[in-house]
């Protein structure tokens, strides 16, 4: 009878197992600019969210629906919403961040919402709404900006910085600490997640942590500012940024719901002809791997050419089922 129960345990195991490997979801994401698909063709900037298909195994669709220049206020206002709750099924997840606009102008205007009140609601609506079709929510606040300058200028618009320019290229910096511009906007997600009870993700922290870590001068190799000629961009990310930190954020995700854990995946080296990674090319991505060194390089999507691979480099390539490399 005993070996029975055993035998009959390790079947279900196994079964389990084989369905989890199978299961196939999609993660979708709304938020602003410092989390969207940005087009490759016009330079180095990319969010965050762009980065994350690279983390995942293939079982995993990231459906990324985050804009520039929105707030949690204008997403619904303008219909985005709609497509992306329309679009969810059972099993699928969501991922909601927004602070940068919403905390812009004033009551009344098209973006503006209020912690506590219009910013909570609509915080708690996209979780409810998603709950109610089978999804997970999982609320994040605010990625930081990188800001070294006891006084904030909430005058500027982070999208207006995209092409700006300083006519100086000195930094208005007075301190070693990020100092924080978002307020009570980092509170709001927190709050609604232990009102619903739902994942959480503090980004907020985890980007303070990473641009702190970094310190004043090597923080710069995260955002535009140092991808522009005396440009002040310190909002939005490079590709390295975006890299860097959707490999922190994923992470963080898995913490709050274990049950992604088995799909994600941590690689140095990601080749995405879309911009999901951070090399645009198979060959771009064998030339990056140092003399001597052995790597995995993950290549997410398009049809390549065999790639040259010099004696010297030991590297292994793991390619999504869609991917051809020709031999």
């Amino acid at each position: 009878m005993k070996k029975t129960i055993q035998l009959l345990t390790l079947v279900i195991m196994t079964m389990v197992l084989m369905t989890s490997s199978n299961k196939h979801f999609t993660i979708f994401m709304i938020g602003d600019s410092t989390m969207a698909n940005k087009d490759i063709k016009k330079g180095e900037e990319r969010g965050w969210g762009m980065a994350l298909q690279g983390f995942f195994t293939e079982n995993v669709t990231v459906d990324n629906h985050a804009l520039n220049g929105r707030s949690s206020r204008s997403f619904i206002r303008e219909g985005h919403w709609q497509k992306v709750i329309d679009a969810i099924k059972p099993g699928d997840y969501l991922v909601i961040q927004f602070g940068h606009n919403d905390e812009k102008g004033k009551t009344g205007d098209k973006r503006h919402t209020d912690p506590g009140t219009t910013f909570t609601d609509n915080y708690r609506m996209f979780c409810r709404a998603a709950m109610a079709k089978g999804a997970t929510p999982i609320i994040m606040n605010a990625v930081v900006r990188r800001n070294f300058y006891n006084k904030t200028d909430n005058s500027v618009d982070d999208e207006s910085l995209r092409n700006a320019v300083s006519k100086s290229a000195n930094e208005l910096v007075n301190s070693d600490t990020l100092i924080d511009t978002h307020g009570l906007y980092i509170l709001t997600p927190v709050n609604v997640a232990r009102e619903l009870r739902v994942p959480y993700v503090d980004a907020n922290k985890i980007t303070k942590d990473l641009e702190n870590g970094m310190g004043v001068e090597k923080s710069r190799l995260l955002h535009m500012i140092s991808a522009v000629k005396n440009g002040k961009d310190n909002t939005h990310y490079t590709v390295y940024g975006a890299h860097v930190v959707a490999s922190l954020l994923v992470d963080a995700m898995a913490e709050q719901c274990p049950e992604l854990k088995p799909y994600v995946r941590h690689y140095d080296y990601i080749v995405s002809a879309k911009g999901f990674g951070n090399y645009l090319t198979l060959q771009a991505a064998v030339d990056a791997v140092p003399d001597g060194a052995e790597a995995v390089i993950s290549v997410i999507d398009g049809d390549w050419e065999k790639p040259i691979i010099p004696d010297n480099k030991k590297i292994k390539i793991d390619k999504y089922s869609s991917v051809t490399i020709k031999k």
